[in-house]
């Protein structure tokens, strides 16, 4: 039997290459493995946690997700895609799970407590109850699915920890119902920003989106930030501590960076002409998955078929589930 793999995104915004690289990438080869049973979902619940005053910015990138998922060879034959808001399911384990939560626990949690003080310009200091609970509904998103591994980067492993403490307590209470989840650790190193930031993302100005146009890319890519001490085109640079390499090695042929690197330490290459073939690589590079978005982007009515159809096979799992959970809390009334 396949193992069951649970793994989503918030619609915030259309996916960069650091999210292709960190994650996509990765969801794409194990898909077609043919090992797994994979579900995404579209977090938009999760979303809505720290976007509540803009329910239409949520609302739209539910769509782009999904037309990112599909131009990056997410396939709908081997992969469920739905809608997490859809599945009523996964809100009822979560008030069921937020009895055997303290608060105390969650704020504690530390990928909560760095996500609370980069929200300090929304919050203040007053944190509301969704966003400080949202571990919970995690591992109500998870456990609704029977989620067996759920690939995550390593800040994401308090998050998955606490949900194995929450399946333990249930279990320990109502009987062996529920899967404690497995991590599965990204092997996709995060990618840095153009500007050499360690974060890449919309609010810094400093990324590259899947989406983007050849001229987008392209202006991108001559802003990047290049070696400081390098003025002049004779100059003899530092590859180590230019973005411009750094991409290089992500995008160009490993024999072809080498010529790069050398090329820049010894003051043959000149910033300008690097970047133009950097730009090149990366356009190519983009270019089935654009092709592909774009095909998606004409047929709206083929991406609403896709999230419905997946959402709707995903509540049939998630109705199973919690005829088990309900007759485990004898709250299985008529039956």
């Amino acid at each position: 039997m396949k193992k069951r793999i649970l793994t989503g995104d918030r619609p915030t915004g259309k996916l960069h290459i650091g999210h292709y690289f960190g994650s996509i990438k990765k969801r794409v080869e194990m898909q077609n493995s043919g090992e797994y049973d994979m579900f995404i979902l579209i977090a938009d619940v999760q979303a809505l946690t720290d976007n509540f005053n803009n329910p239409e910015k949520v609302r739209k990138n539910v769509k782009e997700l999904c037309l990112d998922y599909l131009a990056c060879g997410i396939d709908t034959e081997k992969t469920t895609i739905y809608i997490q808001s859809m599945i009523p399911e996964t809100a009822e384990l979560t008030v069921y799970y937020s009895n055997l939560v303290t608060i105390a626990r969650l704020q504690r949690n530390p990928t909560v407590k760095t996500e609370i003080a980069q929200k300090k310009e929304l919050f203040g200091e007053s944190v509301t109850y969704g966003f400080l609970g949202y571990p919970v509904s995690q591992a109500a998103d998870i456990t609704t699915f029977e989620g067996e591994l759920v690939p995550a980067g390593e800040d994401q492993e308090p998050l998955i920890e606490q949900c194995r403490e929450i399946v333990r307590k249930f279990n320990s209470i109502y009987g062996n119902v529920l899967k404690e989840p497995q991590i599965v650790l990204s092997s996709g190193k995060r990618i840095k920003g153009l500007d050499g930031n360690e974060k890449m993302g919309k609010s810094l100005g400093n990324a590259i989106y899947l989406s983007d146009s050849e001229e987008e890319i392209t202006k991108k890519v001559m802003s990047a930030v290049t070696d400081p001490n390098r003025i002049k085109k004779d100059d003899l640079g530092n590859p180590d501590i230019c973005m411009v390499a750094y991409y290089h090695k992500l995008f160009t042929n490993p024999e072809d960076v080498e010529t790069v690197c050398k090329e820049c330490r010894e003051g043959k290459r000149g910033c300008v002409a690097c970047k133009k073939e950097l730009a090149k690589n990366i356009c190519d590079y983009l270019k089935p998955i654009r092709e592909k978005r774009k095909y998606y982007e004409e047929r709206p009515e083929l991406v609403e078929k896709i999230l419905k159809e997946g959402t709707k096979k995903a509540k049939a799992v998630a109705e199973q589930t919690m005829e088990k959970v309900k007759k485990a809390m004898k709250l299985d009334y008529f039956n």
